[in-house]
């Protein structure tokens, strides 16, 4: 099944840098690993923005809930999920 999912992150005034800067190497960690594993099937940046479009290749809903709120971030998400079907004029 194939999601698609913007991230937006938003950290709460109180984080300090070195706070967010050892979330953004876990984040890095964990969604790389999700991209070996084929689970996160590509990731993009929204240009001008602390934000993302990633599609996502999991067996269901919970397996996707399990990954977004694995997410080192999470608590600094706000996440919303487009289920995707294919296009009849898609030539893949």
């Amino acid at each position: 099944m194939l999601f698609l999912a913007r991230m937006d992150v938003q950290f709460p005034a109180h984080l300090s840098t070195e706070d967010i800067t050892r979330l953004q190497g876990l984040e890095k960690e964990y969604s790389q690993a999700l991209q070996e594993g084929g689970r996160l099937v590509s990731i993009w940046r929204v240009a001008g923005e602390y934000a993302n479009y990633s599609v996502f290749d999991v067996g269901s809903n919970d397996e996707l809930h399990q990954i977004l709120s694995g997410f080192p971030m999470y608590p600094h998400m706000k996440i919303r999920v487009t289920p995707l079907a294919k296009h009849p004029n898609s030539i893949r």
